[in-house]
């Protein structure tokens, strides 16, 4: 199946039946992957470079689907982790503002944050203090 040369309707049609069928569309427009990733999320991993508009509708659907995302904005690994704050395992060096989200998420998220910074250790030492 080929829907490269199919009118953007006809695209739209085809993702809102089946997500995955975005695969067999080449440079699908942003409003064809927000149509696809909403049908199913993880349509996403079969975008080559899905808009970030896509990355964050994925992401706040799902934050675990950062996981398909190659190099993700700070942007999208934030609503990834405020979404699901686990979804930190998924991300290589995450800045401290995402790093904190995720502890806000779950105290217990530090245990999945590799180097976590200071002030993430401090909030999570706080946290645990406060809710003894």
């Amino acid at each position: 199946m080929n829907l490269n040369n199919a009118t953007e309707g006809q695209q739209l049609a085809a993702v809102k039946d089946n997500g995955y069928s975005i695969e067999f569309i080449k440079n699908p427009s942003e409003k064809v992957q927000l149509a696809a990733i909403k049908q199913y999320v993880d349509s996403i991993l079969k975008i080559k470079n899905p808009s970030k508009k896509a990355q964050l509708a994925a992401v706040q659907q799902n934050g675990w689907t950062i996981r398909y995302i190659k190099n993700p904005s700070e942007e999208v690994q934030l609503a990834a982790v405020q979404q699901n704050g686990y979804s930190i395992g998924f991300i290589d060096n995450p800045s401290k503002e995402v790093q904190l989200a995720a502890v806000k998420h779950n105290a217990n998220i530090i245990g999945y944050i590799a180097n976590p910074y200071q002030i993430v250790r401090d909030y999570v030492l706080v946290y645990n203090i406060m809710t003894e």
